[in-house]
Formats: structure tokens, sequence, C-alpha cells
């Protein structure tokens, strides 16, 4: 073979040695920048850690179950849920739709950390006596299975903290700390202290704490609420070489971003090549708290988020890591025999009166027991809308609905709009409604659904022997369009038609539920149990 062969050979097996080792389209992403919001969906209260090349992110979902979400990435981009924490809260009936609720409570701003080659995640529900003792769980994995370890007396929006030397410590409320034992099991004796006093014009907690150490220093990152002229809700700092020492501190983060007020409560985490990264939550409306991710400068030994001029920034370079394009809010055919863990339930679901193997192909929903309305029905399943607009729709097969029946799909929260396929003797009718639930404070007892009833349609007119329908939900979160929500319905999932309250306002309360609003699909009886609905399909649109 002459040289210039040899060199056409050694240059055919080079480019194809690099077809080989190129990542393909369409199962990985390009480079692209992130978007801040970096998830533009409810996911407050967060933690993130890095283990390795992973970076892992646990927060708050209160009420649904199972609960302490984990999601997972590589470059801060793309984020799947991994797992959860734990399946569900037995403390109450109540966790079960029964002697009260919890919606608004549950398992809040829950602490993960990896140490001693385990995972270990703390949380405390935000409840009254032994429902609100803390948990400590671990796990090999990420993923679980998680296993609980202790429960100990209640610490508000706490963080678990290991020490150079695996010295456990809680830090909690409004600057408060203590050590634990080296079990994990109990508290120190006389370790509970208060490393710093509010100014005068912080209202209310500084809560959300997260710390971490760096170069021997201890950081303590806290939101902080303001009132004074000139100030705003910001993300503080407070730090110090020794943890019975003096603690200094800075503000490291008060930026409004995108059109809607300050942001704050988070953490940072660098990555493997000594970057720093912040992520901190911001309000916004009735989508619920959105994610940002912001680039942390060190000046002067303290950690500042954002750009140059203290913003955070509309789009951040993520880290190269030819992850799959992965999403937390995830179009579904229920082809498997295990339900997806992009679906969440609202409380403990009722195992027996839901399969997704009775019928494959689909999700089947069984009344267990006749409530009075939507926001005591049992396994009501759920994902989040999201932004900056988004569209979800759901095939029902409703053959098999007993009088009293209602089954459908709703944009929910306390301020719910919702479709509801009513059975009424022989007839399917299908609502578009508002509802609104009234709860009590302590007890989250519903004691009232204000019903308004927009528009109804028979379903024997359309088609008289239809027992099928498509729903359909459209969701518009950006600056300005008032959290709009949009209702259709379908006969045949090609052709719409829009249905009831146009613009309806989706709404965040946070002495309900605290919470954005979620997809919901829903089946519950109002006079006998034992009929049941098939879901054939849901499918989101939307740049998440």
């Amino acid at each position: 073979m002459n040289m210039k062969n040899l060199l056409m050979l050694l240059f055919a097996v080079t480019l194809t040695a690099q077809a080989q080792n190129t990542p393909k389209e369409p199962y990985y992403q390009k480079v692209e920048a992130i978007q801040n919001p970096m998830l533009w969906a409810d996911v407050p209260d967060p933690d993130v850690i890095r283990v390795g090349d992973t970076y892992y992110l646990v927060s708050t979902t209160m009420h649904l179950m199972p609960g302490a979400p984990v999601m997972r990435s590589k470059d801060l981009k793309n984020w799947e849920t991994v797992g959860y924490i734990f399946d569900r809260l037995t403390d109450s009936p109540k966790y079960d739709l029964q002697e009260g609720t919890v919606y608004g409570r549950g398992q809040w701003a829950t602490s993960l950390k990896y140490h001693d080659g385990k995972f270990w995640a703390l949380l405390a529900p935000n409840e009254m006596g032994s429902m609100g003792d803390t948990y400590i769980f671990t796990a090999p994995k990420a993923e679980g299975p998680w296993t609980i370890h202790s429960r100990l007396r209640h610490f508000h929006d706490a963080t678990l903290f290991f020490d150079d030397d695996g010295t456990p410590y809680v830090f909690f409320g409004t600057g408060e700390m203590c050590q634990l034992t080296r079990d994990l099991k109990g508290v120190v004796d006389g370790s509970l202290r208060r490393y710093f006093q509010k100014e005068e014009d912080e209202r209310g907690l500084l809560e959300g704490t997260r710390v971490i150490k760096h170069r021997g220093t201890y950081y303590a990152l806290l939101i902080s609420h303001t009132y004074a002229p000139g100030r705003h809700r910001r993300e503080v700092c407070y730090r110090t070489k020794d943890l019975k020492g003096t603690w200094e501190k800075n503000v490291v983060l008060e930026s409004d971003f995108g059109g809607f007020s300050y942001l704050a409560q988070g953490t940072i985490v660098d990555s493997e090549y000594g970057d720093w990264y912040g992520i901190m939550f911001q309000d916004r409306g009735g989508v619920g708290r959105v994610l940002t991710v912001s680039p942390v400068r060190w000046i002067d030994g303290w950690p500042q988020l954002g750009d140059e001029n203290g913003r955070v920034p509309e789009t951040m370079r993520p880290l190269v890591s030819w992850q799959p394009a992965t999403q937390i809010v995830c179009s579904d055919d229920f082809s498997s025999t295990k339900l997806g863990l992009h679906w969440q339930w609202n409380h403990n679901p009722i195992d027996n009166a839901w399969s997704l193997t009775e019928r494959p192909g689909c999700l089947r929903l069984k009344t267990n027991r006749v409530v009075p309305n939507l926001y005591l029905a049992p396994n009501t399943l759920t994902q989040r809308m999201f932004g900056p607009t988004c569209s979800g729709a759901v095939c029902i097969d409703f053959a098999k609905m007993k009088d009293g029946d209602c089954a459908g799909f709703s944009a929910f929260n306390g301020d719910s709009g919702v479709l509801t396929l009513k059975k009424k003797g022989k007839t399917v009718t299908l609502e578009m409604s508002e509802q609104k639930v009234s709860l009590t404070d302590r007890e989250k007892a519903v004691t009232n659904v204000d019903e308004k009833i927009v528009e109804t349609v028979a379903l024997s007119k359309l088609l008289p022997k239809a027992t099928k329908i498509w729903l359909r939900i459209d969701g518009d979160f950006q600056p300005r369009h008032n959290d709009a929500a949009n209702f259709f319905y379908s006969m045949d999932g090609q052709n719409w038609t829009q249905i009831g309250t146009k613009d309806y306002r989706c709404v965040f309360d946070y002495r309900r539920f605290f919470m954005g609003s979620k997809f919901a699909i829903f089946n519950y009886a109002t006079k006998k149990a034992g009929g049941y609905v098939d879901v054939e399909e849901f499918k989101i649109n939307g740049p998440l």
C-alpha cells in the first residue's frame, strides 16, 4: 500500500471513530443556554448538592404523595425526577383526607446531604404536635430506597450539616442551631444556641436555611424579608470560622427578575471545575414558585450571586454534559405497569382504587368512598402546570361511571377551574365550573366549596353513543397575562371547542394550598362507590 492510500485509510478510520463517539440527535441535547427561570414550575424551597458529576435537587410538595421529590441533572438545564424520599405519611388520618386535610402542610423544605457514602435527608412537616416531628431519612442512592433513620423534635425550615470530622448539626428557624448525636438520633444536651439576631426591619422569620463549608469558613444562607424604604426580599449570608464564635452578615442577592418581584431562598453549589452557582426561587403567582440559576462570584470571601451588576441573568451557560434532554412534567400513555415518577397523588392514595393492569394501556381510576366534592376526593392525580405557556390534554373513557359520579380534569388549587363529567341517571354532561375551597386554619378541614357552574354541555347531543372524551387545559403564565387558564373539549382528539370561563385566573394562596396550580385528573362518587373511568392518555405541550 502506497503512502497516499495509507493516509486515506487512516483518515477514513478516524472519521468512522468520530462518528461512533459523537452523540446523535434527537437523543442528546445541543449545548444551548439555560433560560431563566431554570424550572418555570412550582419547585420551591430547593436544596441542591453535587455528587461527582451529578446534581441532585429536592423540593417541597407538601400534601402531594409520594413526597419530597428528588430530581437529577448533569448540566443544571435538563432535570428529571428520579425518586421520592417517602411514599406516604401516616402520622394522621388527615393525610388520607379524613378528619381534616393537610393542604399546605405536610413535607416542607427538605435538606439533602451526601456523607460517608450515603444520602441523607431531613424534613419537618409544618404541623402541630407530633405530626410536626422531624424525619431523618437515609438511602444508598438518591433514587432510593429511602428508609427512616430517626425522628426528632420539630426543626422549622432546617438544614442538616456534617462538619469535616463528621459531627452532625441542624440549623433551623431564625438563627438557631444545635449539634446532633453521632448516630443522628438525638440532640446533644446544651448545644442549642442562637447564632445571630435579626435586624429591626427584618419582619417575620429568616428562614430556608442552607449551610455549606468552603475553605474553612461556614456559610449560612437565609431569606430575609425587609420593609424599609429601598429594601426588598433578599438572600442574606452569615459566616464564621468557629461555629461557637461570632457570625458576620452580608447581603448576597437582592434582585428582581423577569417582570416579577424580588427573589430569594435557596442554596449555592459548585461544579467539578470550581465554578459556583446559586439556585433561588421566585414567587410567580398562579404557576407557583419557580427556580432560577445565577453565577456566584467569591468577593472578599463572600458568595455574591448574580452577574457583575448583582442581577439574576436571563440566560446561563450550561455545563457541557451531553445529557439527554429531560423534563419534570411528562406526557404518558400509561403503557407501563408502574406509575411514572412525574405523577403525584393529592394526599395519600387508596392503592386498591387505581390500576395500570386491569386494562393495559390505561390508568383506571375507581371510586372507593362517597365524598361531597373534589377537595375531599381520593386518588386525584397531578402534575405541575408550567410557564411561560403550557397545554395539558387527557383522554377519558367514561363508559363505566355510576349515577352521581364526577370525573374530569382540573387546573387544581385552592381556586380551581374544573372540567367535570357528571353522571346523572343514564346521562353524562360536561360542566366547566369555578370552584373555591374554604379551609379551617388549624385542621385544614374543608368547610365549604363554592361552585359556580359556568357552562354545561349534554354529551348525548354531540354524539349519542359517545363513551370517550378529550379534555384540555391551556395555561398562560407570562408576565402581565394574569395567569390565565382556558378550557376545551373534543370528541375526536382533533377538533376542539372552548368551554366556560375565558382566561380563568389561576391564583396562588399561601393560606390554603401554598402551591402552584396543577393539572389534575380525578374521579369520585357522590352517591355510591364502584364506578370507574379509564384514562387512555395524558399529553402535554409546552417549552419546560
